[in-house]
């Protein structure tokens, strides 16, 4: 059994828009990322992605509508469903999906790591 102290795991790296894994449990990773500046629209055609802000926020952009998401909340985007992660300003996200996840789904993009390439730490 392992415990991970969110906040030491934070401290450890400083880039945005590159997922770190710290956990996994029934075929999901559990990730940390930092998000500053405009993400890039993309839709994962097989997995829902849970999005759960530890420190600052973020707008969630979706083509119909832009949800505001603040310490504490999260939002979970369905499978299929064309999103877009906003920050003005630095902040730390906690992700759950499916470890076969790519982190820019059907885009090829400069933010794209593919799933076996991802960091743990």
């Amino acid at each position: 059994m392992n415990c991970v102290n969110v906040k030491h795991k934070l401290a450890t790296f400083t880039d945005t828009w590159s997922p770190k894994i710290v956990g996994e449990l029934n075929g999901q990773y559990v990730k940390l990322v930092k998000f500053i500046g405009e993400y890039v629209w993309h839709h994962h055609a097989n997995e829902d992605e849970l999005f759960l802000v530890l420190e600052g926020e973020f707008d969630l952009h979706f083509r119909d509508r832009v949800v505001t998401l603040r310490e504490g909340e999260f939002c979970i985007v369905p499978r299929g469903v064309e999103h877009k992660p906003v920050a003005k300003e630095l902040c730390s996200v906690m992700l759950f999906e499916p470890a076969a996840t790519r982190n820019t789904g059907n885009v090829d993009h400069a933010y794209t790591i593919e799933p076996d390439a991802l960091d743990r730490i």
